[in-house]
């Protein structure tokens, strides 16, 4: 079955099979379903290399994330591959395990596969090896961390102003010793946290304590050891800071692991709302993040730079965060 085939049982042009097949809302969603439906049943199947070698595009978009198994990042797919679905782009997903030597295999495996564009979430601040993208006039974007060494388009969060307003919270309900546990300070999410932490100790005119500073690496292992850590300080604090989500997790089974009269001596302040997060027992606010949105931003500003529409080059959009309070007792008592 071929798609002149399709469209001469349907009596209209072969462009109008295609649009249809690729989601095009101009076509009516009757239409489209009615198409799709008769594709299946015979067989049908769209060749993505000779579409490709004819109109120069795929149609096909790479996503890069560090790890599959982090519900940020594929949360962040997700919301990629809502925009991407309307627009007629198919995605695929791929893993660099949070190392530079494997995104840049799969790096040469989507250009193989002649991409249209790549949504990365970078695993260092390294990204000299995305010029080859640049190269072949294939657009990117960054999400959720900046390469250094490279200008590109990006959508991060406000994680200085989300850290900020989570540390002034506690600190404006009279909690002035706050401990923090953060990330590898390599990666730019990371230091920008650190960095509104540091800030709104310093604009209420609290001393900087390196005692109860920890980092790791924002996996959960580190988490649970960098809490460990704290808690055996000659001062443990009784507030602690935490960077993201999965760190929070592994501060969260440490102190699980604790004799039940010694539970209660922490409460978690975290960047990132998660769905586990009000289910936790330490957590008293958590920033959020606007997930889907982060993934949907990106896919947009990509499918700009596809079709060429003229804009600022790099364009860095930051989403708002909003904070969640999980202790009744925090909502009240504003000094």
């Amino acid at each position: 079955m071929r798609l002149k085939d399709i469209a001469k049982t349907f009596g209209v042009a072969t462009s109008t099979i295609s649009r249809a097949l690729n989601d095009d809302t101009q076509i009516s969603r009757s239409l489209r379903k009615r198409i799709k439906e008769y594709a299946q049943r015979t067989g049908y199947r769209k060749n993505v290399l000779a579409r490709s070698l004819k109109t120069n595009r795929s149609n096909i978009i790479g996503f890069i994330a560090p790890e599959l198994s982090n519900d940020f990042f594929m949360n962040v797919a997700q919301g990629v591959e809502d925009k991407l679905k309307k627009k007629g782009f198919s995605l695929i997903v791929c893993n660099s395990n949070e190392k530079l030597d494997e995104e840049k295999r799969r790096l040469e495996l989507l250009l193989e596969h002649q991409v249209d564009g790549v949504i990365i979430i970078p695993c260092s601040s390294l990204g000299s090896h995305l010029d080859a993208l640049s190269e072949r006039g294939i657009p990117f974007v960054l999400v959720d961390r900046l390469s250094e060494d490279i200008d590109s388009d990006a959508v991060l969060v406000d994680n200085t102003g989300g850290s900020y307003k989570a540390v002034e919270y506690l600190i404006t309900h009279g909690i002035h010793q706050i401990g923090f546990i953060g990330g590898d300070m390599n990666l730019t999410s990371a230091k920008e946290r650190f960095t509104g932490y540091t800030r709104a100790l310093e604009d209420y005119h609290i001393r900087l304590d390196d005692s109860i500073i920890r980092f790791g690496d924002f996996h959960v292992h580190s988490g649970y050891v960098c809490m460990e850590s704290l808690l055996n300080t000659p001062e443990p604090p009784k507030n602690v800071f935490i960077a993201n989500f999965f760190m929070h997790l592994g501060a969260t089974k440490f102190l699980f692991e604790q004799p039940l009269n010694n539970r209660d001596m922490v409460k978690i302040a975290g960047f990132d709302e998660m769905y586990l997060s009000p289910v936790l027992g330490f957590a008293s606010l958590t920033v959020a993040q606007p997930v889907p949105d982060i993934g949907r931003e990106a896919a947009s500003i990509l499918i700009d730079r596809i079709q060429g529409v003229d804009f600022t080059f790099p364009k860095i959009s930051r989403l708002d965060t909003k904070l969640v309070i999980h202790d009744e007792s925090l909502k009240r008592n504003m000094i």
